[in-house]
């Protein structure tokens, strides 16, 4: 007797997996889902940081409407407001903790090590417990974890003199020496501040020539004709933001020059307006790395603004806040002849209106379908959009394949 075939395996517990996995559990649809819980929130944001993603917009997406960070945080006295008030990390790992405890009960801590095409249709899947399992779909739901980017300067450095952003959690470990932060956005702003409050003697240096924080929310100001001059979504205010998280099959039908753009340029790197005034010690802003080599016990940066001055800083380590590029090169279970059969743009899949890959029954969902439905995928809040679309489109399929056996 052949093995059981699994109607859809989720890779990924983040906020994409957790939702589409509750839409699913609430329409009666079998599927497993494998991953740890939220585990880059957990392990690699700096611990004390505040979410920039307003109240409204730090929801896990389930159809009961009693599932909201708003409805959580009330139920248990804590502070909350749509936009007003910063949502703490520690708030969202707990809320999440029980979303994924309430809606995803049956979550398996294991990961995947491989998935392949199977031979007579569907995938094939091990586990890192040696468990071998039979799929019909399977939904790429990885957020970043395997996607951080290390500027090539930084490349050659050994890892007790430079690391990722990615890569820090407790930041109490760098306790009176010197750091270096690379970047303007929100993980190095975020980073810096917190590495200062832990003791240690930080500074900033970025190509940017600002740092652009975002707009604090400003009750006073709101009016119908703000409203319709300048709206607001889960991604931002202004009608570009608005219209990127209101319609993302229409920017899926873009030309790809003009996705690919919008997905690169809009909504840069910019901190939390509550984190305005707190960044402290030098800041170099508008420069260059020039050189970078270990000197003594450190690293020596020589850095170049854009009038042909020079600046050097010694620090005891570098942390590059340089972000994320997806890439499905850069899945390790992802065995290469399935992978080759992946249409793809800048190594980003090709998806239909439904996130399917170019690879029947193989799906994508979160950073890597940014490029084809923009940059609300790189928001937990695209997940409200994608896990009910997905969520009935597998039901829909699931039922017509079973009519047809």
């Amino acid at each position: 007797m052949g093995k059981k075939v699994i109607e859809t395996v989720i890779i990924g517990a983040g906020p994409y997996g957790l939702s589409l996995a509750a839409h699913l559990s609430a329409m009666g649809a079998p599927f497993r889902i494998f991953g740890k819980p939220l585990e880059t929130w957990r392990a690699h944001v700096p611990k004390g940081m505040l979410l920039k993603s307003d109240g409204f917009a730090s929801n896990l997406s389930s159809p009961d409407p009693d599932s909201t960070l708003k409805v959580w945080c009330e139920a248990r006295g804590k502070a909350y407001d749509d936009t007003a008030i910063p949502v703490p990390l520690a708030d969202f790992l707990d809320y999440s903790a029980w979303f994924q405890q309430r809606y995803v009960p049956t979550l398996e801590d294991s990961q995947v090590v491989s998935l392949a095409r199977a031979a007579h249709g569907g995938f094939t899947l091990w586990l890192d417990n040696g468990e071998m399992l039979q799929a019909a779909r399977v939904v790429l739901a990885v957020g970043i974890s395997w996607f951080k980017h290390m500027p090539d300067e930084l490349r050659e450095l050994p890892p007790s003199l430079v690391s990722h952003s990615y890569d820090h959690h407790d930041l109490a470990g760098f306790a009176g020496r010197k750091l270096l932060m690379l970047g303007a956005g929100s993980s190095a702003v975020d980073t810096a501040v917190l590495a200062r409050e832990a003791g240690a003697d930080v500074s900033l240096l970025a190509r940017a020539s600002q740092i652009h924080y975002h707009t604090p929310p400003d009750p006073d100001a709101v009016s119908w004709l703000k409203a319709i001059a300048h709206p607001s979504s889960g991604i931002g205010p202004g009608w570009r933001s608005f219209l990127c998280a209101r319609a993302p099959r229409l920017f899926r039908r873009m030309p790809e020059r003009l996705r690919l753009r919008a997905t690169s340029r809009h909504l840069g790197p910019a901190p939390g307006w509550f984190m305005r005034g707190k960044l402290q010690g030098k800041t170099l802003l508008g420069h260059e790395i020039e050189n970078i080599r270990p000197y003594q016990d450190g690293v020596l940066v020589t850095a170049r603004n854009g009038d042909g001055g020079t600046a050097q800083i010694l620090a005891d380590h570098v942390i590059a806040a340089t972000g994320y590029r997806p890439d499905l090169r850069r899945l390790p279970f992802l065995v290469s002849e399935l992978r080759e059969q992946i249409a793809h743009v800048r190594h980003t899949p090709h998806l239909s209106d439904y996130f399917e890959t170019s690879a029947p029954g193989l799906y994508a969902v979160g950073p890597l379908a940014a490029n084809a439905f923009g940059p609300l995928m790189r928001f937990m809040v695209g997940a409200e959009y994608a896990a009910p679309r997905l969520a009935a489109h597998l039901v829909k399929t699931a039922a017509k394949l079973r009519a047809v056996a």
